[in-house]
């Protein structure tokens, strides 16, 4: 078995891989012109092709506040708030204008509880149980970072950009030393380690930045920290007093810091602040400064037609013929007549009579047949389509500004059978004439009819697949015929 999978892996191997070496075949040191790059030109991407910095180097300080735990920071048992200060450092990768990661050291010390730690214990605080936690941390943290504003930032003017707000998220590892003080003095009540199973914490929050230079910005940011650990507040273990007063609980915190980024590299601008559409702005902004001509194809454009050679699948598109974005002239209804020769753009006729439909005896239409021709349906639905708006409203206008009534007769192609075909051409029928009716045509004038897949504009359409799908959707058809 182990020799059959080996066989075959070799005989699909070998043929990919000889795909592979033709296909990045240098010659004279060149790199071939490939479809698939777009370019006559394909250079390797290296770090001497870089345009944009993408490391940089961030340092803060700030005042963590213990919010969720049995000894808080925040409104303490005394109503006041219990300030500590904290510090980090970390080095940033960005990856994309818009996403990036950091490698982070936090290290600080929060204070919490009935007072400060600095200060001396009341002297009754045995008997009301007033004690006092300070804990010293440090902590290593992997944070993803997203630049919401490049995200979803649209440059419509060619103003520069200096704010950018960003949001962080990420795990690390945490080591901790948790004091406790009374009147008795103060005491270490839990002592963690890092990068051991219970110092796993996490973090998350946001931060606004604001670019002083291209290489230093200034950021304000507050992230929320989720220990995980009941007695990183001094608390002691769960079997203590303090915390006996609640259920086990993560001590979380804030950490309010603001900081300083330092852009490393030999480039101009950093990735995170780029916005590609601006650079587009800017960069014609300069270029016609100079009074330099733009050159938008290296390629050329041989029939000026707005698509590069290079990506152009039809070279000699006829002059004043639109495209689509490969360079191919528009045909809007598929009858082999592009829109630049085609009289009926939207109904689809022969190329002999200009794209525009025929009379039963093959002659050119009449005024009528050309403004009351047209109304047709996807498969299996009576669903009046937004293509057909523009004939109804024609309709309205000739029928309102002539005498006499109108058989509104519906159709469809050879798929089905002769009863359902019959109940379809005959809602058909009955939604045109109700659209006309609405758009005010008077109703007596009118008489919907179905006649099922018995009135091919087609006859050879049967069976449906000897005919391209225009053909068969002019037989699934409304029209109108004098009373």
């Amino acid at each position: 078995m182990k020799c059959n999978l080996a066989s075959i892996a070799l005989a699909m191997a070998i043929p990919m891989y000889g795909f592979g070496q033709d296909s990045t075949t240098v010659i004279n040191n060149q790199y071939p012109n490939t479809f698939s790059s777009g370019s006559a030109n394909v250079s390797p991407f290296n770090s001497s092709a870089k345009r944009f910095n993408d490391w940089s180097i961030s340092v803060g300080a700030g005042i963590p506040l213990l919010q969720t735990a049995d000894l808080t920071s925040i409104k303490n048992g005394n109503g006041k708030n219990l300030f500590g200060y904290s510090a980090y450092v970390s080095v940033d990768k960005a990856i994309t204008h818009a996403f990036g990661l950091k490698l982070q050291y936090d290290r600080g010390e929060t204070r919490q509880g009935w007072f400060n730690t600095k200060n001396a214990a009341p002297s009754n605080a045995s008997m009301t149980g007033q004690v006092a936690g300070r804990t010293q941390y440090d902590a290593i943290s992997v944070l993803g970072d997203i630049n919401f504003s490049n995200l979803l930032r649209r440059v419509d003017n060619h103003s520069t950009f200096r704010w950018a707000l960003h949001g962080y998220a990420g795990i690390g590892t945490l080591a901790y030393k948790a004091f406790q003080k009374d009147e008795t003095g103060q005491r270490l009540m839990t002592e963690v380690k890092p990068f051991k199973l219970n110092s796993l914490f996490g973090q998350a929050g946001a931060g606004l930045k604001y670019k002083i230079s291209n290489r230093v910005d200034i950021e304000g940011r507050l992230m929320y920290v989720i220990t995980g650990d009941d007695e990183f507040d001094g608390g002691g273990n769960h079997n203590s007093a303090i915390n006996q007063r609640s259920e086990n609980t993560s001590d979380n915190f804030f950490n309010a810091t603001l900081g300083l980024t330092f852009n490393l590299g030999k480039h101009e601008s950093h990735l995170m602040w780029h916005d590609p559409l601006q650079e587009i702005y800017y960069r014609m902004d300069d270029l016609a400064a100079k009074n330099q001509d733009i050159t938008v194809c290296k390629s050329g454009d041989a029939d000026n037609d707005g698509v590069c050679d290079d990506w152009d699948r039809q070279l000699d598109t006829p002059a004043g013929a639109r495209v689509d974005g490969a360079g191919v002239a528009l045909d809007t209804d598929l009858d082999g007549v592009i829109d630049l020769y085609d009289k009926c753009v939207t109904v689809p006729g022969p190329v002999e009579n200009q794209g525009c439909p025929t009379a039963p005896n093959g002659g050119p239409v009449d005024e009528q047949t050309r403004v009351l021709e047209g109304i047709e349906f996807d498969l299996n639905s009576a669903r009046i389509l937004p293509s057909n708006t523009p004939i109804l409203n024609n309709a309205v206008n000739y029928i309102n500004s002539s005498s006499g009534g109108y058989r509104v007769i519906g159709s469809t192609d050879t798929r089905g059978t002769a009863a359902y075909n019959k109940r379809l051409s005959e809602k058909r029928a009955g939604n045109v004439k109700d659209y006309l009716i609405k758009n005010g045509v008077q109703s007596g004038r009118l008489e919907a009819v179905g006649k099922g897949k018995d009135d091919l504009r087609y006859p050879e359409c049967d069976p449906a697949s000897k005919c391209p799908e225009w053909k068969n959707k002019a037989n699934r058809r409304v029209y109108f015929e004098a009373k």
